[in-house]
């Protein structure tokens, strides 16, 4: 894997990256002071789910879905706030000793790696640091999969992370969507919406997506010897 040369590492080290103030700056009073409060090294990270804004019903917007679902469990399903400098909505959670910075971009899913990369700056955090929760073609609807890096596979919105954060490393939670017989129907196919029964599977999907994002941190956040 190759690592994060685009973003400024912040975790370790004794001084505290200018991302900190630039953050406390952009956000609401409220939210600046989660910003800028102590943490321990190595204990924030954040999770980001791809879509396009104003189609969240859509199944290219899945990770959005996620992101809303992860919000509920972790109790900040109301302190969403809209942040002019990332173009995302941006909310924080505590998560035992670790935070997380939940961020929904604002911007179309072929420029999503803008708002992920310059909320990635600002919070002094590393690619490795950044979980992408998006829809994958190739998985039917229902199936899960964490992948640790590696190449878009196609995928126009993790394409735009990895040329904004200028690095492959960021961690991934592939929900799947299911890909349809014929070729022509792709497009249509993952900028509808679900069909009534695909939406009574959707709740359980959403929760399985939330434990399994959330074990993995909770792991990383042990020590820092453990990898994404």
């Amino acid at each position: 894997m190759t690592s994060g040369g685009g973003v400024r590492a912040g975790n370790g080290g004794s001084m505290r990256p200018r991302g900190f103030l630039g953050a406390g700056q952009c956000l609401s009073r409220a939210m600046s002071r989660c910003v800028l409060e102590p943490r321990p090294p190595g204990k924030r990270w954040m999770v980001a789910g791809l879509g396009n804004p104003g189609l969240p019903g859509t199944r290219h917007s899945v990770g959005m879905a996620v992101l809303g679902q992860l919000a509920r469990r972790l109790g900040v399903a109301e302190s969403w706030t809209r942040d002019r400098h990332c173009a995302a909505d941006l909310a924080l959670a505590p998560l035992g000793d670790a935070q997380l910075v939940l961020l929904r971009p604002r911007r179309l899913m072929n420029a999503n790696g803008r708002s992920v990369a310059r909320a990635a700056e600002l919070f002094g955090l590393t690619a490795e640091e950044v979980y992408l929760v998006h829809d994958e073609l190739d998985k039917p609807l229902g199936r899960l999969a964490l992948k640790l890096g590696g190449s878009a596979r196609g995928h126009n919105g993790v394409r735009s992370c990895i040329s904004c954060l200028n690095s492959n490393a960021m961690p991934r939670l592939r929900v799947g969507i299911g890909r349809p017989t014929h070729p022509e129907a792709v497009q249509a196919h993952v900028l509808g919406c679900f069909s009534p029964a695909e939406q009574e599977l959707l709740p359980l999907l959403l929760d399985r997506a939330t434990d399994l994002i959330l074990d993995h941190i909770r792991e990383r956040s042990q020590g820092p010897s453990l990898g994404p």
